[in-house]
């Protein structure tokens, strides 16, 4: 399917306006198929997977058909959990926010039902709840369903997977005739069929047909990496496998302009491509990247669609794509012409199931990998020099530079080792040396071999736990927790031993992070 921009769907100015700020431009393959027959008013049936974009798909024909006059419930939304029913709202709100006089509101069960009667008198649009607690307000007489337009099932299999299906028909029944009924499922089993046969009114199938693909010639990693942390692991990377071209893929339009900015802050040759630049800027920054003189490209995906180069290192997946096939357009840019490719994919928290999902999808293993410390990116720099001046040393004349460093050393009290050590200092960049930790760094601090034991100004009077510990550590750096050694922790302060390889990068991370609200002091214990 060809890519679609939101604004050829004709969708409201307002709401224009609100998908453009969250920074998407083009529709996933739902989106772009479901939309338009929504806003016709035609009953659907949608089959797409979880994670691919479904709630813009029923959320903006739903927002456009509401009367903000109208403070009557108009729309109803049934989510298996309370949590999907938070998430929605809140993408829902976003999509609302010029539409100024609808109110989103979530209700489930654990939150307190005087409140959210309180919101409802108020007066309410648009209704995301559960459905035990939508039958418990619709008992009460706190919902009123005469004005209702629209009724949206959303993972509908998993609401009859966790035993809803009579809640569900009692909501459906009490509703108006004259509504429309949405039902988006990632799978179509019996009993989701025959409610669409009960409830709705010859209902269209909107099935996003998966191909059948398959990446070869890529290695696949993934690391697992907090938000905060990124810009740092990517540069970390890029510097350790150090690509001549390289394309780094962000979700949003926003994310692209910061980590150029970021990038380019650093001494990278990074440019970014979205789709609010002028062709003009696109083609200048595409002729930049095939001729090498931007060695980064930062893209949404939109903007990459039709870039053919064959040159592409490596592939970034900065932030994970929202539709499993994307994944595959985006690797794709890497491993062409026969040559080998690699890939790599950062995830933050619960992305981890949406990594398995691209992983089923695309019958590619992608694996996992330990983030580089420091150290790793300041040796292999220093490999990558040695390579080099090898090279010089078998292949070049250097009789004038010798009689250069004799004269020098004639003049002042150094050794050859120490102008060695100098120019390597210079070559790696000035603060690279800095992050090489000796083994004797630290001398004897109490420790474990191979570990170095820190000493931490928080413990159990301010209602820290070993678990806080080794989440702040883990979580700053990007060390495996596994790494991390023996934590004893006491009433005012706690000592925990990390890999001597890896203790200064700790100190660095650590010592601006906070554990429990507070700011946190840290360093070698016993240091001598």
């Amino acid at each position: 399917m060809e890519p679609v921009r939101f604004e050829d769907l004709g969708i409201d100015d307002r709401i224009l306006r609100a998908v453009t700020e969250m920074g998407f431009e083009e529709a996933t393959p739902i989106q772009a198929r479901a939309i338009p027959e929504v806003m016709t008013g035609q009953d659907i049936i949608g089959q797409a997977q979880t994670g691919t974009g479904k709630t813009a798909s029923f959320g903006i024909p739903m927002l456009q058909m509401m009367d903000p006059k109208d403070k009557h419930v108009q729309a109803i939304v049934l989510c298996p959990t309370r949590e999907l029913a938070i998430q929605s709202a809140e993408e829902i709100r976003k999509l609302a926010k010029f539409l100024h006089g609808i109110k989103v509101l979530p209700i489930y069960g654990g939150q307190d039902i005087v409140k959210q009667i309180r919101s409802l008198k108020g007066g309410v649009q648009v209704l995301i709840g559960t459905p035990g607690r939508v039958m418990d307000h619709m008992r009460r007489h706190t919902i009123k369903l005469d004005n209702l337009k629209m009724v949206v099932l959303d993972e509908a299999d998993e609401m009859l997977n966790m035993g809803f299906r009579e809640d569900i028909e009692t909501i459906l029944s009490q509703t108006p005739e004259e509504r429309q009924t949405l039902l988006f499922s990632a799978t179509m089993p019996q009993p989701i069929m025959e409610i669409a046969r009960t409830y709705q009114k010859d209902a269209k199938i909107v099935k996003v047909v998966k191909k059948e693909l398959t990446v070869a010639n890529i290695e696949q990693y993934y690391y697992e990496v907090r938000p905060k942390n990124k810009e740092e692991i990517l540069s970390r990377l890029l510097d350790i496998y150090n690509p001549a071209l390289s394309i780094v893929f962000c979700n949003t339009k926003k994310q692209v302009d910061e980590l150029v900015e970021g990038l380019k802050g650093r001494g990278y040759f990074a440019e970014g491509l979205h789709g609010d630049m002028k062709q003009q800027q696109r083609d200048r920054v595409m002729n930049g990247f095939r001729n090498g003189r931007t060695e980064i490209l930062v893209a949404t995906d939109v903007a990459a669609r039709g870039i053919d180069v064959d040159d592409v290192d490596a592939v970034f997946n900065y932030d994970l794509p929202q539709d499993d096939e994307y994944y595959v357009h985006r690797i794709g840019r890497t491993g062409r012409a026969g040559k080998t490719g690699k890939a790599f994919t950062f995830i933050t928290g619960r992305e981890f199931y949406k990594l398995k999902d691209i992983q089923r999808y695309c019958r590619t293993k992608i694996m996992a990998k330990q983030v580089p410390s420091l150290n790793d990116v300041a040796n292999v720099k220093a490999d990558k020099i040695f390579e080099k001046v090898t090279g010089m040393i078998d292949e070049e004349n250097l009789k004038p530079y010798i009689r250069m460093i004799e004269e020098k050393l004639e003049k002042d009290d150094y050794t050859t080792l120490d102008l060695a050590a100098a120019f390597l200092k210079m070559a790696l960049g000035d603060d690279s040396g800095e992050k090489c930790v000796e083994v004797d760094d630290f001398g004897d601090t109490g420790a474990e071999d191979g570990m170095v034991r820190l000493f931490i100004n928080i413990g159990k009077s301010q209602k820290a736990r070993p678990g806080d510990i080794l989440g702040a550590i883990a979580g700053e750096t990007g060390i495996a927790g596994s790494l991390i050694g023996t934590i004893d922790m006491y009433d005012k302060y706690t000592f925990v031993e990390v890999p001597r390889e890896y203790a200064k990068e700790v100190l660095v991370a650590m010592s601006s992070a906070k554990i429990k609200g507070r700011s946190i002091n840290i360093e070698p214990a016993n240091r001598k």
